[in-house]
């Protein structure tokens, strides 16, 4: 597991900042955090470097892109030990549908947020992961809409969240 970088208030109020518009130019983050721009893009470089910042990308609407459906499969495998899982994570990276993969601990082995076109597409996806070697079961959750996405809570520095 890695090792959490110690964050002060500045770094925080930078990471709630780029939550909020992450194509913000540094010179205005640097004066809605209050510093210089030169410590600004210091520190955001340091956050990226140290990998509390991931990515900055946009966000899509599924829809938008005719993707009418977004669904939650858990896999269940047969077998847990390592080379199973690995088998089966390296069996999904290639498809674009699959959008997250989660490993999880308790009745299933696998959360997969997907996409799809439709209904057909889902049932397409689903045989997919039903043909995969290691598959015990497959149980999908359509969305029937989201109610929020926010960002994640900036904990205190005593790490409770503000």
């Amino acid at each position: 597991m890695a090792e959490r970088p110690d964050l002060d208030a500045i770094d925080r109020r930078i990471l709630a900042e780029l939550q909020a518009d992450g194509r913000m130019r540094i010179n205005e983050l640097a004066d809605r955090v209050g510093i210089s721009h030169p410590n600004c893009l210091r520190r955001v470089r340091a956050l990226r470097g140290s990998g509390v910042i991931k990515a900055i990308r946009a966000t899509i609407d599924e829809r938008a892109l005719g993707y009418e459906v977004v669904s939650f499969v858990t896999i269940q495998l047969e077998s847990q030990n390592q080379a199973t899982l690995a088998a089966f994570e390296a069996a999904i990276m290639p498809l674009p549908w699959v959008q997250q993969c989660w490993r999880l601990s308790g009745d299933a082995d696998f959360l997969l947020k997907c996409v799809s076109t439709g209904v057909e597409g889902m049932s397409r996806q689903l045989r997919q992961f039903a043909a995969l070697p290691g598959v015990r079961t497959i149980r999908s959750l359509p969305s029937l809409g989201q109610s929020k996405d926010g960002p994640l809570p900036i904990p205190a520095a005593d790490g409770t969240p503000d």
